[in-house]
């Protein structure tokens, strides 16, 4: 899984814009059954003309399918809107169904990944008492927990108990939607480091706490600076004062369901 992923979360334009991301150098998609572009980031890849072992592919199993023998139909129409023989992450979208079929959907996604379909399975949206259920009923660790993740709104809690658990971090709304553009502190460390763009500072935070950011964007400009982020490092100082910008939940700009019951 590459470390920078590209998101397709309403993108009206998926296709033009995941073969924009390729040919950036994007190897990581990430989409969703409730997106309804599964069909169109495949249509991109295809199009691209690389190979598909090249490109990491994420969807997601939204709430309403949850349950045994709905993910594991569920499983199969996105492979079949692919046209896909495996999708590389599927994940619980979000765990609004309740306990019981939460657990019903995890135990029919493993069951997917031994028979091929699936090479990795993670949740989306678990708070800690989620990841906790998963391992009190006997069952192996997700891979992966895909959560909202910014300095605005870090999640310590949630993301000690990943990293504790070999769990990786994937962040969502890592450039916090543009919100926040102008806060002095982004506005200081972007003018510090040769002008750059307040996402890029965003970003190369995200990579440094060792997380696993997904921007999304539909402008080719955009598309192109968010993966120009290897060539400059934060300080410890810069790091300092990102990390004391959050504001825990409170800092959300999505629906970070991550306290349902």
């Amino acid at each position: 899984m590459s470390l920078l992923g590209f998101g397709v979360y309403q993108n009206y334009t998926t296709t033009p814009s995941v073969l924009e991301a390729l040919k950036v150098g994007y190897r990581h998609i990430d989409s969703a059954q409730a997106y309804k572009n599964e069909a169109a980031v495949a249509q991109a890849i295809r199009e691209y003309g690389i190979d598909r072992t090249d490109v990491f592919v994420t969807t997601k199993i939204i709430s309403s399918h949850h349950g045994y023998a709905s993910t594991l139909k569920a499983v199969d129409e996105s492979l079949q809107r692919m046209q896909f023989d495996y999708v590389d992450l599927f994940l619980i979208h979000n765990p609004h169904s309740g306990k019981e079929k939460r657990l019903e959907t995890y135990k029919a996604l493993l069951e997917a990944r031994d028979a091929g379909k699936i090479r990795s399975v993670g949740v989306s949206n678990y708070g800690v008492h989620h990841l906790e259920e998963i391992r009190e009923a006997g069952l192996e660790s997700p891979t992966v927990n895909q959560i909202e993740l910014h300095p605005f709104c870090q999640q310590t809690p949630i993301v000690q108990y990943c990293q504790s658990n070999r769990i990786v971090v994937q962040a969502y709304c890592p450039i916090v939607r543009a919100q926040n553009n102008y806060h002095p502190v982004l506005v200081e460390l972007a003018a510090k480091h040769g002008n750059r763009d307040p996402a890029q500072i965003l970003l190369r935070w995200s990579l440094q706490k060792g997380y696993v950011p997904l921007p999304k964007s539909a402008n080719p400009v955009r598309i192109q600076s968010n993966a120009n982020i290897y060539d400059f490092t934060l300080s410890l100082e810069d790091m300092g004062k990102l990390d004391a910008l959050d504001k825990a939940k409170d800092g959300a700009v999505s629906w970070n369901p991550v306290d349902t019951p």
